[in-house]
């Protein structure tokens, strides 16, 4: 889906978010490039929970980061994740057929029900001693979160 549909209506002015998010994202290090779509990422979260049972977690994490905010990449394909997963020394035949049969769909539904329970309603959130700090924050901000 297109970044404009997702957020027509809402007031949204789509560059100013994008260069705030660029600009965190160079404070911290992180490459970013600008996108214009979103695609769904289920199926790369119940890949994600399989890959950290193996011991590739973080790496195919960080794999799908780049994929995804880097080139653009539509990660709700199951062949390139499954592409990701061989990326980081994973079968890829594993991964589709885990993803075929959804083995990991339970632990995602999970995550997804403590995020409503804590009133998680946008990536990322981050909760602090009851309080939470929404959207890619400053230094200054987490900061402030964390000393109150």
């Amino acid at each position: 889906m297109a970044l404009a549909e997702l957020f027509a209506g809402r007031g949204i002015d789509l560059e100013a978010s994008f260069n705030r998010l660029r600009t965190v994202a160079a404070q911290v290090g992180l490459p970013l490039e600008e996108r214009r779509r979103t695609y769904n990422s289920r199926r790369a979260q119940e890949l994600g929970k399989w890959a950290e049972a193996q011991g590739r977690g973080d790496a195919f994490r960080a794999a799908v980061y780049r994929a995804y905010f880097v080139s653009g990449i539509n990660i709700a394909r199951p062949e390139l994740l499954a592409d990701l997963a061989a990326d980081v020394g994973l079968p890829a035949d594993e991964a589709l057929l885990v993803l075929r049969e959804r083995r990991h769909a339970a632990d995602v539904d999970a995550d997804w029900q403590r995020a409503r329970d804590l009133r998680v309603t946008a990536v990322p959130t981050i909760l602090y001693q009851q309080r939470t700090l929404v959207g890619f924050a400053a230094y200054a901000d987490l900061h402030k979160l964390i000393t109150g």
